[in-house]
């Protein structure tokens, strides 16, 4: 049996993530965080915003909201400040 595993991961940045999802308590707060953010770093692509209601609610005032991003992200929106700008808001970086 070979010492080496012969599957090897190819992946360069092996801890960046596809997307970063920041989660917020409301529509408000997700959207003020999303114009802040293409303000303050225009190259930054497009937040998505998305509705995430909580399992088995109907009611759309027991939703949280969704901040989505797209690597790659400017040099100044590490994970950290990304988690901080969301705990502004009530809210936290999902991991």
């Amino acid at each position: 049996m070979p010492e080496n595993d012969p599957v090897t991961p190819t992946n360069d940045q092996p801890d960046q993530p596809d997307h970063y999802v920041l989660v917020l308590p409301d529509r408000e707060a997700a959207e003020e965080l999303a114009e802040k953010l293409t303000a303050e770093h225009p190259g930054l692509p497009e937040p998505e915003l998305h509705r995430d209601a909580l399992a088995g609610e109907d009611d759309a005032e027991d939703a949280q909201w969704l901040v989505v991003l797209t690597p790659p992200l400017p040099a100044g929106l590490t994970p950290a400040a990304l988690d901080a700008l969301a705990a502004d808001h009530d809210g936290w970086l999902e991991s």
